[in-house]
């Protein structure tokens, strides 16, 4: 996994402490406003909400651009309809608006998740932008990374064998996903598996296992094992057949940036590596 941007920091910074607490505050009618620009197509419109004096900071997680650059962004998905989860809104002092929100937002060919924080401000008596940051992924992101995944006292080959076990009577594979409870894009795949496309292509092929590697000291043996060493990142996964054969691993970080795949990604790989008959 990989961390958010660094620019807007103080943003994000002050999410990450109180992301277990999502909430969802009272309608923010810039926000409401925002919206509706982008779901009519308007650059001018969204321009007309982004500070020109100070220039509006925008950070995309690859570098920083203008409010023309931003607002063509949002218009160029010709986004259909958005439905819009506010995480974090507060005031933390009178004129100042600090919002992050969750977004999913369909375009004529996909749907897209958008995590942004926006740093509203009032100026000659109309609230504008001074500073956002997005990160774009494919698949939904969860708002919270309290849910304990990855069992942290569980004995990792016991619980393999058992998975093989498993998979021997019911005619599957076994998919092992290493991650640990502290990595977002740990709970970004495994909220993917709940899909119910990529649910329809799991569980009826794969026994699943979650592996924890702590902060990279538990079970290192069974990632080198697998040819998933930590150093490339997790989520990691293997794939064996029920004789503990490894049949395929990613062994360059493929999953590390989880919300970067989509939905067709994982289908793809799952319904390649599945038992056949």
């Amino acid at each position: 996994m990989r961390v958010f941007p660094s620019v807007l920091r103080f943003v994000f910074l002050s999410v990450a402490l109180s992301a277990s607490l999502a909430q969802n505050a009272e309608n923010f009618q810039p926000l409401e406003q925002w919206q509706m620009a982008i779901l009519n197509g308007n650059p001018n419109q969204l321009m007309s909400l982004y500070s020109a004096a100070p220039p509006a900071q925008i950070d995309t997680g690859k570098g920083n651009v203008d409010a023309s650059a931003e607002a063509a962004f949002w218009t160029g998905l010709k986004i259909r309809s958005m439905d819009i989860h506010i995480v974090q809104s507060v005031s933390p002092q009178p004129g100042i608006q600090k919002l992050l929100f969750q977004a999913s937002a369909r375009t004529p060919s996909r749907t897209v998740y958008v995590t942004a924080a926006q740093l509203w401000q009032m100026q000659n008596g109309g609230w504008r932008i001074i500073a956002a940051g997005r990160d774009i992924a494919k698949l939904e992101q969860p708002l919270s990374i309290d849910e304990s995944i990855y069992p942290a006292q569980a004995n990792a080959r016991e619980e393999i064998r058992e998975a093989e076990r498993r998979a021997a009577k019911a005619h599957k594979r076994v998919l092992v996903v290493f991650g640990a409870d502290w990595c977002y894009d740990c709970h970004v795949l495994d909220k993917a598996f709940h899909r119910k496309d990529i649910a329809a292509a799991l569980t009826p092929n794969y026994e699943v296992v979650h592996v924890d590697v702590g902060r990279g000291e538990k079970n290192q043996d069974l990632m080198n094992e697998y040819g998933v060493p930590m150093k490339r990142g997790i989520p990691a996964i293997a794939i064996l057949d029920t004789s503990g054969k490894l049949l395929y691993s990613q062994r360059n970080g493929e999953w590390e940036r989880a919300r970067a795949l989509g939905p067709e990604d994982l289908i793809a790989l799952l319904r390649k590596w599945k038992r056949q008959g």
